[in-house]
């Protein structure tokens, strides 16, 4: 694998993708290391993206005569911030994946409780299903919003 696809998706880092050994037992304390290593700074990122944002925001508020500036920037603002949230929503996420690395209930199926997979958990650090249960759940999502 060419080395920039051991990369993590998260564009920013710089973390290279966990190797694993063979007959390496899963959630060792390696493993255990390198996705604490990758939520923290994944989480570093975010909070540094949120005082952006309130510095953006402070810098840029004006008050525009012309209520098609003061609507642009409203709009702006507002997108922004909508974005934030769902930043902060994924920082409390975060937030209870490290926990269940202190717990050492990491990498295990809420639904089931197999393994996610370190190739998983490397494509989506904060996930609680595996595979199998997760799409289970888009199906069921996708029966009862229709």
């Amino acid at each position: 694998m060419p080395e920039s696809q051991a990369k993590t998706n998260f564009a920013l880092r710089d973390i290279p993708a966990y190797q694993e050994q063979e007959g390496e037992e899963y959630m060792n304390d390696k493993q255990k290391a390198h996705f604490r290593e990758l939520l923290l700074a994944w989480k570093r990122e975010l909070m540094e993206e949120v005082d952006r944002t309130v510095s953006h925001m402070k810098d840029e508020a004006a008050n525009f005569p012309d209520p098609a500036d003061r609507a642009s920037q409203e709009e702006e603002f507002s997108l922004e911030l909508r974005t934030r949230d769902r930043e902060r929503k994924l920082i409390k996420k975060i937030d209870s994946t490290l926990e269940l690395l202190d717990t050492d209930d990491y990498g295990y199926c809420d639904g089931c409780g197999v393994e996610i997979g370190v190739r998983r958990l490397e494509a989506r650090p904060t996930a609680t299903l595996c595979v199998d249960c997760k799409t289970i759940d888009e199906i069921k999502e996708k029966q009862t919003s229709l």
